[in-house]
């Protein structure tokens, strides 16, 4: 065999074996890239991640009541605060003394109840077309919609952050009220921006599946292309979906209809929202939502539902250890 021939042979033989090479690498990284966001912060692969969430904190006693024992025992994984609600600082001066608890704010532009309401955190002629006529944030997310400015929004939702820092409390997280901040694109984009300035993360929701999107748009929401950008943009860790405990007319129902709502969940991080709150004659004069609210203080320490977590093999977190494994992943 001529030299030529010989090394003819090993380029050859080289390309073959870088060629066979790629081909591995690439079914190798076929078969671990992640499917979803849960996946991404290294959670198990297929399983069902899910936080269990604590709406309305800060909005009245019975609300922080039933919240913080909740957050004490174990039983949910994490809740937010309502910056202009008249229990908000007691919650956070609680969360100042639990820094192992995950508490967020529940960044709020509705006051939507008919006797108990209240106003924006910044002076009302700051931000006036957040205002109603009786001096208070709108009742509903069409009113905010259809009066308030971003510009408007996106300075009150600062302030109803600067307000908790202002007392020595970071928030883990940042949500929305009534889903408001997702009821207009521009409201979204200056949620997201205010997320990513601050290095908090927003509830906010992975929409590059159709599916998800659907099921939003069907809800009402206005799921824009614009807001899929924001969306897109964003560059904290986001969930895979984000839902409800549902309504019932009993608590038996209740708890039945949780179970179903675990069940049809797709594998993925799930944040799970809720209100619970202790029975008075207060929180029946504020709403008429107060059963399921009652129910809702009860169910998730019910060992019924504890075990059915445990046969279903659901895995719990909350937005610290999220921002945690983000950190990590990054670094």
């Amino acid at each position: 065999m001529n030299i030529r021939a010989f090394f003819s042979i090993i380029v050859v033989t080289t390309l073959i074996l870088n060629s066979c090479c790629q081909q591995n690498k690439s079914t190798v990284s076929e078969e671990h890239q992640p499917a979803n966001w849960a996946e991404k912060l290294g959670y198990p692969e297929g399983k069902k991640i899910i936080i269990l969430h604590a709406d309305d904190a800060g909005m009245c006693e019975e609300a922080n009541i039933a919240t913080k024992k909740y957050l004490l025992d174990g039983h949910i994984q994490s809740a937010a605060a309502m910056p202009p609600c008249p229990q908000f600082e007691v919650m956070i001066e609680w969360a100042k003394e639990n820094p192992q608890i995950d508490v967020g704010l529940h960044l709020t532009l509705t006051s939507e109840w008919k006797k108990y309401r209240w106003p924006s955190v910044l002076p009302v002629d700051d931000v006036p077309s957040l205002i109603d006529e009786e001096g208070m944030l709108w009742h509903e997310v069409p009113d905010v919609v259809q009066h308030a400015t971003a510009e408007d929004v996106e300075k009150e939702l600062r302030a109803q952050i600067d307000k908790s820092i202002a007392m020595g409390y970071r928030p883990d997280h940042i949500d929305t009220h009534m889903g408001t901040l997702y009821g207009h694109p521009e409201y979204t984009k200056a949620f997201l921006k205010a997320a990513m300035d601050y290095n908090i993360p927003a509830n906010a929701i992975d929409m590059s599946d159709s599916l998800v999107v659907a099921h939003f748009k069907a809800s009402g929401y206005p799921i824009t292309d614009e807001m899929i950008e924001y969306m897109n943009d964003y560059t904290l860790p986001k969930v895979d979906n984000f839902t409800s405990a549902p309504k019932a007319d009993t608590y038996e129902e209740k708890v039945g209809a949780f179970k179903d709502l675990i069940k049809s969940l797709q594998p993925g991080l799930t944040e799970i929202i809720f209100h619970p709150a202790v029975e008075s004659a207060q929180l029946k004069s504020i709403t008429g939502s107060w059963q399921q609210r009652v129910w809702e203080a009860k169910m998730f320490a019910d060992p019924e539902l504890i075990q059915f977590f445990k046969d279903e093999g659901i895995i719990f977190t909350n937005w610290k250890e999220i921002m945690e494994r983000f950190e990590e992943k990054k670094s």
